[in-house]
């Protein structure tokens, strides 16, 4: 009799064992959970836009700065000269763009000079025409009077002599047009010569708006000689100094952005078959493990590296050992967004962090 209560119990410990065993499997499935959690943030990092030394440094390590307050001061002085001689630059270019245009005004004015004188000259022709006219009919009637010995032979030479010196004077006339037309076409090469060197009228004149560029490029570059924060946040790992010489587009200091902090949890392959975005989650930190937060899956990762296969030695793979009789399930990251941040909890990046998923699959039982 003692036997088979000893059995009988046995077997119930070991059924219960089995049914424990089988809820916790199935409870992981439908609320997964893992340990291996951590806060994360975004981290800007702060890099001036132009190099120098730096003559102010109000900050201390682990300070708390707003949007906006100063983070260090490069020595401007130099960026200022820059500045005063592209504005020079700008005014020589306004002054040679005026002096331009008065050129291409002037070109302007002699076209109409030149057009006036083609136009004298076409009217010198007609007049000399006229006369021509007349001078021909008298010299035509002076020849038919002399047989009639109507007139003398010297008005006959006359009428000739006026005639011909008529024709002269329109030869004359035609290379006074023939000048006056080089002369107008002169004027009108000037003219466009005018223009091109003084190039696009008004403010949308290449030399005008390249000084402009070189004006706004010297007034950002001293701009860029303050650093402000660009965001609300803490400074962390400060390692900058008064004097320190730093250098355009390189990074010199870290920027925890306060509203961005966020967990990422590391689950198991086989326990996030049932999770999905907009699952609640229940964020226990190490630092507050009497204050847990709510949060919210955002996202599932999609991949994560491998490294069996990867290049090793030799260009050889890299293939670790495996056992046979275990598989090991991978741990998938999971980024969830955390609600709401309780009063007197402070988040750090990198610290530890219990996470909980309430699945749909949970919630829906």
């Amino acid at each position: 009799m003692k036997h088979i209560i000893k059995y009988l119990t046995t077997g119930i410990v070991v059924v219960v064992a089995l049914i424990a065993v089988l809820w916790m499997i199935q409870d992981q499935s439908i609320n997964p959970r893992t340990r291996n959690g951590q806060v994360r943030a975004e981290v800007i990092q702060i890099a001036p836009r132009v190099s120098g030394p730096i003559v102010s440094l109000p900050l201390k390590d682990n300070q708390h700065v707003a949007a906006g307050d100063l983070l260090f001061q490069i020595d401007p002085r130099t960026f200022e000269a820059a500045l005063a001689q592209a504005k020079a630059q700008y005014d020589k270019a306004k002054d040679n763009y005026t002096a331009l245009e008065k050129q291409v005004e002037s070109a302007k004015a002699d076209i109409e000079v030149a057009e006036a004188a083609v136009v004298q000259a076409e009217s010198y022709i007609n007049q000399v025409d006229a006369q021509i006219q007349k001078v021909e009919a008298e010299y035509k009637r002076q020849q038919e009077l002399l047989p009639k010995k109507a007139t003398s032979q010297k008005s006959v030479e006359q009428a000739k002599a006026n005639r011909d010196v008529s024709h002269e004077e329109r030869k004359g006339a035609v290379a006074s047009l023939a000048q006056a037309h080089a002369g107008l076409s002169q004027a009108k090469a000037a003219l466009a010569q005018a223009i091109a060197n003084r190039g696009t009228l008004g403010e949308a004149n290449a030399t005008l708006r390249s000084a402009q560029a070189a004006v706004r490029n010297a007034e950002l570059n001293l701009e860029f000689t303050t650093v402000k924060a660009p965001v609300e946040g803490f400074i962390t790992n400060l390692n900058l100094r008064e004097g320190t010489q730093v250098v355009a587009n390189q990074p010199m200091l870290a920027l925890v952005d306060i509203k961005s902090y966020w967990v990422v949890g590391y689950f198991k392959e086989n326990t996030i078959a049932n999770m999905r975005a907009g699952d609640d989650a229940k964020i226990t930190l190490m630092t507050y493990p009497d204050q847990p937060l709510t949060g919210t899956v955002n996202s599932l990762g999609w991949g994560i590296a491998q490294q069996d296969g990867s290049t090793g030695f030799e260009l050889l793979p890299n293939v670790n050992p495996t056992f046979e009789w275990i598989r090991l399930a991978q741990r998938v990251p999971v980024r969830i967004h955390i609600d709401k941040i309780p009063s007197g909890v402070d988040l750090r990046v990198g610290t530890t962090a219990s996470i909980i998923v309430h699945t749909t699959a949970g919630n829906s039982k």
